[in-house]
């Protein structure tokens, strides 16, 4: 499709606008009651220690103002496994576009993290027609008295943008990505540019799988 990388990039645009409305909407996320924490975060203070409830916070509020902040055809998905966690339909002109939300501790180091486990998410591109599929990174803060979780910004990139595209063999063949969250130090591919690249880092990583003996 010729209008794929242009679709692709006012999808992006368009959910970090809507995201950055929602997420000055949601403000801060109260943990606890004074008094129950007497020492505070602690080793709690990380984002995936907290980041099942913050997604159902974004999800839910997402569904609930879909149209208010310019997101028709909302849609959570149905599996909590899956490559995406919602779909939207920004026009009718412009394929669905399905989302995948994680978080982002503010100051954290910049980390090569998990967005996916390849195989699924290579089905998932093959096989959903003129699908755009983007991750939304939810950057957030632990503070204390009140203790508190601040919802403080978002970044979105598409997933077939990913300038680093990793296979880790060692972790359940995941995905991974150091570049997630600047859309400028993107590659603008086309799907089948990224698939393509994929099928060659999953062929990479069992072969070095199997050259550990591994499974």
């Amino acid at each position: 499709m010729h209008n794929e990388i242009p679709n692709t990039l006012r999808c992006a645009e368009a959910l970090k606008e809507s995201l950055s409305d929602l997420i000055l909407q949601i403000g801060s996320v109260p943990v606890g009651v004074p008094g129950q924490f007497p020492f505070g975060w602690r080793k709690a203070a990380k984002g995936r220690t907290v980041w099942r409830l913050l997604e159902e916070v974004i999800s839910q509020n997402l569904e609930t103002r879909a149209a208010e902040i310019g997101l028709s055809q909302f849609s959570p998905a149905q599996s909590e496994v899956g490559v995406y966690d919602f779909s939207f339909q920004l026009a009718n002109s412009i394929p669905k576009t399905y989302v995948n939300i994680k978080s982002s501790v503010r100051g954290g180091r910049q980390n090569k993290d998990d967005i996916s486990k390849a195989r699924p998410l290579l089905s998932f591109i093959a096989n959903t027609k003129d699908c755009i599929l983007l991750i939304a990174s939810i950057e957030i803060d632990f503070l204390e008295q009140p203790m508190r979780i601040d919802l403080t910004n978002c970044y979105v990139v598409p997933v077939t943008w990913l300038p680093d595209i990793y296979v880790n063999p060692s972790n359940n063949g995941n995905l991974q990505s150091s570049k997630y969250k600047n859309i400028e130090e993107s590659v603008r591919r086309t799907r089948s540019q990224f698939t393509r690249l994929l099928r060659q880092e999953i062929e990479l990583a069992d072969l070095k799988r199997a050259s550990r003996g591994g499974p």
